[in-house]
This record gives structure tokens, C-alpha cells and sequence, in this order.
């Protein structure tokens, strides 16, 4: 669709902007189309047009979308963006290229079983908390800090770096001081990481706060609603 098609260029010309203007490459940042909101057919479509990464925010609609007869025959990158339950994580490994929302321990020991049950080495990033609202998901600073040796013991995962989402009240000038928090953690980090794990990726900004984000160094954004205006 032509309208799925201008929203993309328009937003990768955003993106473009923002990392110009930031004194970054714009090659450096990948964009998610994140799907959660419309069907199989238009997401395909999104894919089309030439963005082939996909992010969901629920597993039962990440499966239910792949299994559909429009992804049966393009290729598409499937990110889990959202709250990830164990108990769903069996179903959901197969599927996907990068699981963003990695928000506890035990959350990637499954990961790691999982993945380890089928061959695979699971790409994945871990969620800080850095706003502190209640009502998100995600480790704290200090439960990176003490946590990160304990990652050499799992083999079959490869955390590339960490993610987080603003504040809910929308102030850009908030969201641009967690985003700073987060790319300051992983600059704090990263020489401290055991083998194995590299804290390269920062993925954080959506539609309301990307160029922001892009500005305080995400190298992931994730951006829904601007993809699919006057969509139907």
C-alpha cells in the first residue's frame, strides 16, 4: 500500500535527520516496525516495503502472525519487544530474531533452555528500569551491575546490549535523561563484561521520542503508530 510505503520514507528520513544532526551514521540505527497494531497482511506488506524487522509486543501475536500464509514466503526478522512470560518462551524462541525485554534471571535461564533444546544461540537485550515507574518491567542499575558476571553461565544466549522505554509522561527532556542513563550504564558495563557478552546495541525510542533517542545513542528504535497513519 502506498500509504505503508510514504509513512517508511518518512520515518527513515526522520531517523536520518536525527542521526545527521546527532554527528552519527545513520547506517548505525536499525529501525523495528512494530506490528502489534494491525494485521498479518498489512505487516506483510510493512515488510514490502522494505522493512524486513518486525516487532511484537505479545507472544500469542507473534506466533499467530508467523504462522500465517503471508509470512510463509518472504523473509522477515521477528523481535519479541514486549513482556515475555516463561512459560512462553518455548513457543517464542523459534520464532524470533532478538528478544528485547529480557527483565529477570530466571526469564533468560529459561531463554537459555530453550534455545539450547533446539541449536540455537538466542540473541537477546536486557530491559532496565530506567525511569523507575512501577508499572514497567526491567532490571535496576544495581541489579545489572551485581548480575552481569552471573551471564558467563549461560551458553546459549548472546546478550548484545540492553533496552529501555521512557517515562510514560511523554516529556521529551525526561525521556532524553533515560535514554542518557541507559547508554551511560552500557558505556559503564561494557569493558566490564564477562566473555561472550557484548553490550553494543541500545534499544530504545518509539514514535513519540526516536529522534531523541537517536540523539542520546540508540542503535535500535522501535517505532509503531507513525508507520501506519491513514492505514486502514
Amino acid at each position: 500500500m502506498q500509504a505503508i510505503r510514504d509513512n517508511l520514507a518518512r520515518t527513515r528520513d526522520r531517523m536520518v535527520a536525527a542521526a545527521e544532526r546527532a554527528g552519527r551514521d545513520p547506517s548505525e540505527i536499525l529501525l523495528v516496525g512494530v506490528s502489534k497494531y494491525v494485521s498479518a497482511a498489512l505487516s506483510a506488506e510493512l515488510v514490502g516495503a522494505g522493512c524486513v524487522d518486525l516487532g511484537e509486543s505479545r507472544p500469542q501475536q507473534l506466533w499467530d502472525k508467523a504462522a500465517t500464509a503471508e509470512f510463509q514466503s518472504i523473509d522477515v526478522r521477528w523481535h519479541m519487544i514486549g513482556h515475555l512470560q516463561r512459560n512462553k518462551v518455548a513457543r517464542t524462541v523459534p520464532l524470533v530474531s532478538l528478544i528485547h525485554s529480557v527483565d529477570s534471571p530466571r526469564l533468560i535461564k529459561a531463554i537459555d533452555d530453550a534455545a539450547r533444546e533446539i541449536g540455537k544461540r538466542q540473541a537477546m537485550l536486557l530491559e532496565v528500569n530506567c525511569s523507575g515507574d512501577v508499572e514497567k518491567h526491567g532490571f535496576t542499575e544495581d541489579e545489572i551491575r551485581e548480575f552481569l558476571p552471573q551471564l558467563a553461565e549461560f551458553e546459549s544466549v548472546e546478550v548484545q546490549g540492553l533496552m529501555t522505554m521512557a517515562a510514560g509522561s511523554r516529556d521529551l527532556a525526561e525521556a532524553a535523561a533515560n535514554f542518557a542513563t541507559l547508554r551511560n550504564l552500557r558505556d559503564e558495563l561494557a569493558p566490564l563484561a564477562p566473555p561472550g557478552v557484548v553490550l553494543a546495541e541500545l534499544s530504545m525510542g518509539m514514535t513519540a521520542d526516536f529522534e531523541v533517542a537517536i540523539a542520546e545513542g540508540a542503535t535500535i528504535v522501535r517505532v509503531g503508530s507513525a508507520l501506519w497513519e491513514g492505514v486502514e
